[in-house]
């Protein structure tokens, strides 16, 4: 079933991985996308590939952590297809190396600016189109929103943000039509882990995941878009997710031992 036959998707984060394989699988449904990322030419490639699949789609380069951005983004949305059915907020960055390590504290404003207020602009400005088509807003989260991680803590106290944001959204849209969908991503092969920001403040350059050992990216965006097409409430794409968001319950320092194995493992 093509669910999301003619609807009118923003996708931020569209020129990699998670936001990438998720553009690809719309398009596959003949989607109406816009894409939004940085890197104008990942999205102009990005684009020819939606439409060979038949889709419509269009690239708007965007700096989510720019609000004039965010509302250019949703005011190019709309100009075009005269409407928006849903919002992806899957813009994001992260990094690698421990609270004391750090060179400098600057990486806690970017990433929050990228991560969370990101988020927060362009749900700004697509709501009011969302109301009217009753559509749903994704927040691609991640598992580090709903525990402490050890080497993240920038990341993880910008996804916890996110998801605290998204949750309270929900409750006030309650009744509007508006569904609000978070996702929370254990780790994915991605190049943001190429780019993460290591403790001198630089791209590591290489990715420090055992990624033949990681979800693909493919394989999560179809349980996004499962979840997309039941409007779901909280999403986690693995069991060691599912199983620690229980265990933090019952067995907190049991789950903090997970997070740190995990973390020394990379996977």
């Amino acid at each position: 079933m093509q669910q999301y036959r003619d609807r009118v998707v923003i996708v931020t984060g569209a020129s990699e991985g998670i936001g990438r394989a998720l553009a690809l699988t719309l398009a596959a449904q003949g989607a109406k996308l816009v894409l939004a990322a940085r890197n104008a030419a990942r999205l102009d490639d990005l684009v020819d590939r939606c439409r060979a699949s038949g889709a419509d789609a269009c690239a708007v380069p965007t700096d989510v952590s720019d609000e004039d951005a965010c509302r250019r983004l949703v005011e190019t949305a709309v100009a075009r297809y005269g409407r928006v059915d849903a919002l992806v907020n899957d813009a994001g960055r992260t990094m690698w190396a421990r609270f004391d390590a750090l060179a400098s504290l600057d990486i806690f404003e970017e990433l929050m600016r990228v991560n969370f207020l990101g988020a927060v602009y362009c749900t700004r400005y697509a709501l009011p189109f969302l109301r009217e088509t009753r559509g749903q807003i994704i927040a691609i989260a991640s598992v580090a929103g709903t525990t402490g991680v050890p080497e993240r803590t920038a990341y993880a106290a910008s996804k916890h943000a996110m998801i605290g944001f998204f949750d309270s959204l929900r409750i006030e849209l309650a009744g509007t039509g508006v569904d609000v969908t978070v996702v929370a991503p254990d780790f994915v092969v991605s190049e943001i882990h190429r780019r993460a920001i290591g403790p001198d403040g630089a791209p590591l350059g290489v990715t420090p995941m055992q990624e033949a050992r990681i979800m693909r990216a493919e394989d999560c965006a179809q349980i996004i878009l499962r979840a997309m097409q039941r409007r779901e409430r909280l999403v986690f794409t693995t069991l060691r997710a599912k199983t620690g968001r229980w265990m933090k319950l019952i067995a907190p320092a049991l789950v903090d031992r997970m997070a740190a194995d995990a973390i020394a493992k990379r996977r």
